[in-house]
């Protein structure tokens, strides 16, 4: 079984971006809201803010307790959108139980989401503003499969409606077509036949071991896009690795596979939405 490495990728675009923004003197913002306690959510903000610093960025973080009403969130969104000051708004996923994430991301401004979750909505002369980050991230890795997907069936299991649709339309525009399940509208059983007959399963619902090598086809290329953090304090992915190493063909790891190149391609389109916010004053 063959391993994606998001991490050479990952230095690649961060030292690109950190030329760029040193030479053209400029300080691109990003705010991020967190709510809630997630380990895993606490890290990887962890890693964007480390990697903000090397290449010349800055992060103000609000963080909100899991008790925060999500009216409150959507105000703070709404007077992010109007700070001249701020470039980019991320709000941290997943989001507690009882929060609904496509609202929530749908009053981001498009020309500040960086995260690209609203890249269908924001079209300009037939191109959006960003590039969807996580999506961008996986198609590295389908590229770094090394495969054709003509004919090929491909699913993802996704917890987020507006992801499983950004991710279908985005990869769709490089011509590979998927299909998507959100995990809550299905039993484990439904699942677990369409699994077993997709050539690529692409994965992001934030529950360890969640895919075993005896829910798959020989040969199947697993993205991995899931990160959970163990009450051991390990980094873990949907995608249980022993289990699969002798069905699957390739696999992006949890961790060193999508987490460091989603963080690089993030801060990418912060840099981005400054230089877009610039031109438009």
């Amino acid at each position: 079984m063959r391993t994606f490495n998001g991490k050479k990728e990952a230095e690649r675009i961060i030292f690109d971006l950190k030329k760029k923004i040193k030479k053209e003197k400029i300080v691109p913002r990003l705010a991020v809201i967190l709510v809630g306690e997630n380990k895993a959510s606490k890290l990887f903000i962890r890693k964007k803010k480390e990697a903000a610093k090397i290449v010349g960025i800055k992060v103000k973080l609000f963080k909100y307790k899991r008790s925060v009403s999500q009216k409150k969130i959507i105000e703070k969104i709404e007077k992010l959108n109007l700070d001249p000051s701020v470039n980019g708004i991320l709000v941290q996923l997943p989001l507690p139980e009882g929060f609904d994430t496509d609202k929530i991301i749908g009053k981001i401004n498009p020309k500040k989401d960086v995260d690209g979750f609203l890249s269908v909505k924001s079209l300009k002369k037939g191109k959006p503003y960003f590039f969807p980050v996580l999506p961008s991230a996986i198609l590295f890795a389908l590229r770094g499969a090394k495969k054709s997907y003509q004919k090929k069936r491909i699913l993802a299991l996704v917890n987020s409606g507006i992801f499983g649709q950004t991710l279908k339309n985005f990869l769709e525009r490089k011509k590979i077509k998927i299909n998507y399940l959100i995990k809550k509208n299905y039993s484990l059983s439904e699942i677990e036949k369409k699994l077993k007959l997709a050539d690529v399963i692409i994965v992001a619902c934030g529950q360890p071991n969640l895919i075993e090598g005896k829910m798959i086809k020989k040969g199947a290329i697993l993205i991995d896009g899931g990160i959970t953090l163990t009450k051991k304090g390990k980094l873990v992915g949907d995608v249980a690795r022993e289990s699969v190493k002798e069905k699957a063909s390739f696999l992006t790891p949890v961790p060193g596979g999508l987490g460091p190149l989603t963080v690089s391609l993030l801060l990418r389109n912060v840099y981005f939405a400054q230089k877009i916010q610039k031109k438009e004053k």
